[in-house]
């Protein structure tokens, strides 16, 4: 019989697996990054508990092309600065992909807020334009001029915090308490220039992102990058103070609220 696909791998096959993705060379992304001061009000609201506002109302866009050999990726998103237990870092709010490869596997293992969408790069010798887009809503783009270069910052850590978790089956809350991730990225950057620009916020019901409006920026860079990433759940977090914010996760809520319509397949 020949072999059944669907059907259960060996140990070598899985072990062969593992051992093939532990040793991926570094993977270069070029992306566009502007970070601004928003309203501290409009920031602290987007944050679940036990997260807490930085010191500073920062939101940072992250628009990036990623040079996967054979498999092109535009990779984004959207953050506000958010600190936890001491630990400051950022709390991704919507994270565009263009592959569902890159999306499941944030998305299943580390609770990242990834959805499909647009990513744009796009270069013409000094002028730069970025964007991400839904439902054909460019709903963040930066665009500008490139001033010269900036230098290169040397190899560090930043975290990311996110909430993975599971809605229950019955359409009421969750199956089991949700955990805070800690996401940690070591990143490494080998070019790095200075953006003369601006950042224009769209309005979009899916990707709410222009609440957080631009009261000062503070820049905009484009760069050539590596990062490699590793989480650990940080704690278990109450469900009942998560639920208000699960609408960030979802274009349409009610799919998780109002569980399975009778009879769905």
């Amino acid at each position: 019989m020949a072999r059944v696909r669907y059907g259960a791998r060996t140990e070598a096959e899985i072990q062969a697996a593992r051992s093939a993705s532990s040793k991926l060379p570094d993977i270069w992304s070029t992306g566009v990054v502007a970070v601004w001061e928003s309203d501290p009000d409009a920031v602290a609201a987007v944050l679940p508990p036990p997260l807490k506002p930085a010191e500073r109302p920062l939101v940072r866009a992250n628009i990036s092309k990623v040079d996967l050999p054979g498999y092109p990726l535009g990779a984004g998103s959207v953050a506000v600065a958010a600190v936890h237990d001491g630990q400051e870092g950022w709390y991704p709010l919507v994270m565009p992909m263009t592959h569902e490869r890159a999306l499941i596997g944030g998305r299943e293992v580390f609770g990242e807020p990834k959805k499909l969408g647009e990513v744009t790069v796009e270069r013409d010798g000094p002028v730069v334009r970025a964007s991400l887009a839904r439902h054909r809503i460019a709903f963040v783009e930066v665009r500008g001029t490139v001033e010269g270069p900036l230098p290169l910052p040397e190899p560090t850590q930043k975290t990311d915090f996110y909430f993975k978790f599971l809605p229950a089956v019955d359409g009421a809350g969750f199956d089991a308490d949700p955990v805070l991730v800690h996401c940690v990225r070591n990143e490494k950057v080998r070019k790095l220039e200075r953006i003369a620009g601006e950042v224009v916020l769209r309005e979009s019901a899916y990707d709410p992102v222009a609440d957080l409006p631009v009261r000062r920026l503070v820049e905009i860079t484009i760069g050539e990058k590596t990062t490699d990433q590793k989480g650990r759940v940080a704690e278990r977090v109450s469900a009942q103070a998560l639920l208000p914010y699960i609408h960030q996760r979802y274009d349409d809520p009610q799919q998780i609220l109002d569980g399975p319509p009778q009879g769905s397949v």
